[in-house]
């Protein structure tokens, strides 16, 4: 709890707002230490290897943004994205690939993706669209923003 004086007979105490959660899920262990050394001063974020893991420990634990790779192992990113969807989550994606032909704009729209990026990822791009996503709500629209 922050207690903040304004004079010096009078005290507010405010509760700090809980942090956003954000996991990420990458095969690559590099990406995962990357993003969590960019995100962790704002945001609690837990990492994954693989879309299982990520089902098995965060599917009830109140997540706000799931960052994902599309190619992972056991569980590609998009059945795991159509499975956290069938279990009531509706909270923010993000979804990378570095392959990016092979996605399906109209089930990214159908799943709900906020967001779209392409490897190489531009970090400062998805840096502002994380803050973005997380802080005002969303995008406007609704449906898939390429960025």
């Amino acid at each position: 709890m922050k207690i903040f004086v304004i004079q010096r007979h009078m005290i507010l105490t405010m509760k700090e707002t809980p942090r956003k959660k954000i996991v990420v899920v990458d095969d690559d262990e590099f990406i995962r230490k990357t993003f969590f050394l960019i995100f962790h001063e704002n945001y609690d974020v837990y990492l994954a290897k693989d879309g299982e893991e990520d089902l098995g420990r965060f599917q009830q634990n109140g997540v706000d943004l799931i960052i994902s790779d599309l190619r992972l192992p056991k569980l590609n990113g998009m059945e795991m994205i159509a499975r956290f969807r069938e279990g009531g989550y509706e909270g923010k994606i993000i979804l990378i690939s570095a392959f990016p032909v092979k996605v399906d704009g109209n089930e990214l729209r159908r799943l709900a993706v906020e967001c779209f990026f392409s490897k190489p990822l531009d970090l400062d791009a998805l840096t502002k669209s994380v803050g973005f996503v997380l802080e005002t709500g969303g995008w406007n629209e609704k449906g898939v923003v390429s960025i």
